[in-house]
């Protein structure tokens, strides 16, 4: 599970592959009309859609002569109940936390 989570978080890192995928949360869309609001060639966004499509967060499908792009949302999975774990916990106040710990060295430093 942990080489998946690398793979899925290593193809969000990108800001170009993020907006990717927010262009397809709408719709499937042709490799075309997703490289078209972008400044890069199409080749440069043909190894983003490659990226996305080997975290297996979208999948491509030749139609006739078109590839098409479609957004695979199940994909996320594993990264959102990895990243919701974390939400199980309360925030640490840490400024009590180091009065806490200060606290601590001082009896410990203290006693004979």
């Amino acid at each position: 599970m942990a080489h998946t989570l690398d793979i899925i978080f290593a193809a969000l890192s990108d800001p170009t592959r993020r907006a990717i995928l927010s262009m397809l949360l709408e719709d499937d869309m042709a490799v075309t009309d997703v490289a078209a609001p972008f400044t890069t060639s199409l080749a440069a966004i043909s190894k983003h859609l490659q990226v996305l499509a080997d975290a297996g967060l979208i999948s491509q499908e030749k139609r006739g002569r078109v590839k098409w792009c479609k957004l695979e949302p199940d994909a996320l999975r594993a990264a959102t109940v990895w990243m919701q774990g974390f939400g199980q916990f309360e925030p640490v106040n840490l400024d009590a936390f180091e009065r806490f710990l200060e606290s601590e060295l001082n009896d410990t430093i203290q006693a004979p």
